[in-house]
C-alpha cells in the first residue's frame, strides 16, 4: 500500500459529505484491504477516531484487514436464501473451491425473493442450484 496512492484516494472525495464509505470502498478496491494503516491515515484525514473508521470496516464484510489474491464468489446464507436451499448446495461449492477459491459467506445480497444467490465481483447471479453455483466457484 503506498502512500501516495492512499493520499490520492482521501483527496479524490475532499469535501464530499460521507466520504468515509466510498474511500474504504476504493481503498478495498486499490489494495485489496484495508488495513491498520490506512485505517489511521483515513482517520486522522477526515478527523474521525481509528475507532470510528475501524468500527465501520470492521461492521461491513465488503473490507478486509489483509489482501487476498484468491477470487471470491460470495455466496448468500442469510434467512431467505436458506429457506430457498443454499444449505443444501453449498458443500458442493466447498468442494469445488478447494484453496484456489475464497468462498465467503455473506448475508443479503438483496435478491430474496430468487435465491440462492451469489456474488462474484460486481455481478450476482441468482436462482442458483448446485451445478450452478459450483460452476460459478471453477470460472472464478
Amino acid at each position: 500500500m503506498t502512500k501516495a496512492t492512499l493520499d490520492q484516494i482521501i483527496a479524490s472525495h475532499a469535501g464530499r459529505d460521507g466520504a468515509l464509505l466510498p474511500i474504504l470502498h476504493d481503498i478495498q478496491h486499490a489494495f485489496g484491504c484495508v488495513d491498520a494503516a490506512a485505517e489511521a491515515a483515513l482517520a486522522a484525514a477526515l478527523n474521525l477516531s481509528r475507532a470510528e473508521v475501524h468500527g465501520v470496516v470492521s461492521f461491513y464484510h465488503d473490507f478486509t484487514p489483509d489482501a487476498d489474491p484468491r477470487p471470491e464468489v460470495q455466496v448468500c446464507r442469510a434467512e431467505s436464501c436458506k429457506a430457498r436451499g443454499v444449505e443444501a448446495i453449498i458443500g458442493a461449492a466447498e468442494a469445488a473451491a478447494g484453496s484456489r477459491v475464497k468462498l465467503k459467506t455473506v448475508y443479503c445480497l438483496g435478491l430474496c425473493s430468487s435465491g440462492p444467490n451469489a456474488r462474484v465481483g460486481e455481478r450476482v447471479y441468482a436462482r442458483l442450484d448446485s451445478a450452478a453455483l459450483v460452476k460459478l466457484v471453477e470460472n472464478a
